[in-house]
């Protein structure tokens, strides 16, 4: 079921998606593209925040 809502935007933020939008592509596809982008970065950063606080809790061999 599709529903087409409008999402008010700023002139200038229009402008950017559009030059970011490549021929052919829609408005949604380009939205759901940038929004799998955000899930990506946002995951990588969580890795990265858990591979910090492992090398900060675990001991070195030459330590032990």
């Amino acid at each position: 079921m599709s529903a087409d809502k409008r999402i008010p935007v700023t002139e200038q933020t229009r402008k950017e998606l559009h030059d970011l939008k490549e021929p052919g592509q829609t408005y949604d596809e380009l939205l759901q593209e940038l929004a799998q982008q955000r899930r990506r970065q946002d995951l990588e950063q969580r890795f990265q925040e858990l591979e910090d606080a492992d090398r900060e809790e675990l001991t070195a061999l030459s330590d032990v």
